[in-house]
């Protein structure tokens, strides 16, 4: 007797377990997923509503897809879902690109959005015109490879910038640096440098920033290198000083052969002027 109750106990137990083990499982459709424009573009063809969500706020408002070849064309659906957009670009549109999530039959696609309305718009949402919505593979009206700024969020969304970033080389980390002070993003930024600085002083200034010349090195002359300085010209447009050009360095680091680069943030900083 003694021997079927222990036998009881250990299947109530191993079904019990197998059964939490199933729920996980079953949770697996809401993972968050980086699928290609091409698959993306039938998932969410033209007037498809949908839920965008802001990955740093976790704020959510509804929109529709309304027209988009190389990206999605969307308005918000309402004027709440206007005015909700609006608050996570704290009251001001914006052409800066933000980590989003877009929520679908059930699907949760990692995507990256401008907040700027710009062309035309046909529903009744006080948002005049429509914004765009990028996702892997997307590409804007002008360039056939992504926008580099948007391809960072997208990776943010999706949980894989920092395994990017590791391996990138030298000029791509420097070109990602840039791009997350143009987008106002300090994640992006303490990914790609050694020091976690203080940005909260620095990034308010910055209108936009953009880099004019950078040559590079062949890779094989990196090989076994741990130290680098990168010759560079950079735009500034700063709110406290106007259009800025800079000629300049930036200076990187590793602590192997192998290992993953990290700019010199402090010094970048005193090159640029940016420091007071």
């Amino acid at each position: 007797m003694r021997i079927i109750v222990i036998g009881l106990i250990f299947f109530v137990l191993f079904t019990g377990n197998s059964a939490v083990l199933g729920k996980k499982n079953s949770d697996s459709s809401t993972e968050i997923e980086m699928i290609p424009w091409e698959e993306v573009n039938e998932l969410i063809p033209k007037y498809t509503k949908f839920i965008v969500r802001d990955v740093l706020t976790g704020k959510e408002f509804r929109v529709q897809r309304r027209a988009g070849s190389r990206h999605a064309d969307v308005q918000p659906l309402t004027n709440k879902d206007t005015r909700i957009m609006k608050e996570i670009y704290q009251g001001k549109w914006s052409w800066k690109r933000r980590a989003i999530l877009v929520i679908h039959d059930k699907k949760k696609i990692a995507a990256s959005m401008h907040g700027m309305p710009h062309g035309a718009g046909a529903l009744q949402n006080n948002f005049p015109g429509h914004f765009c919505i990028h996702f892997y593979g997307s590409t804007t009206h002008r360039r056939n490879f992504m926008d580099l700024s948007h391809k960072l969020m997208i990776l943010k969304a999706a949980g894989n910038l920092e395994r990017y970033l590791q391996k990138a080389t030298p000029y791509e980390l420097v070109s990602a640096f840039v791009a997350g002070i143009k987008e106002d993003d300090e994640r992006i930024i303490d990914l790609t440098t050694e020091q976690n600085l203080d940005w909260s002083e620095i990034l308010p200034r910055v209108d936009s920033v953009a880099i004019t010349k950078m040559p590079m090195l062949p890779e094989e002359d990196l090989e076994g290198v741990l130290t680098l300085s990168i010759p560079i010209e950079m735009d500034w447009l700063l709110r406290d000083q106007g259009r800025k050009r800079i000629d300049g360095e930036i200076h990187l680091i590793r602590l192997s052969p192998y290992g993953g680069w990290k700019i010199d943030a402090h010094s970048f900083l005193e090159v640029q002027g940016l420091k007071k």
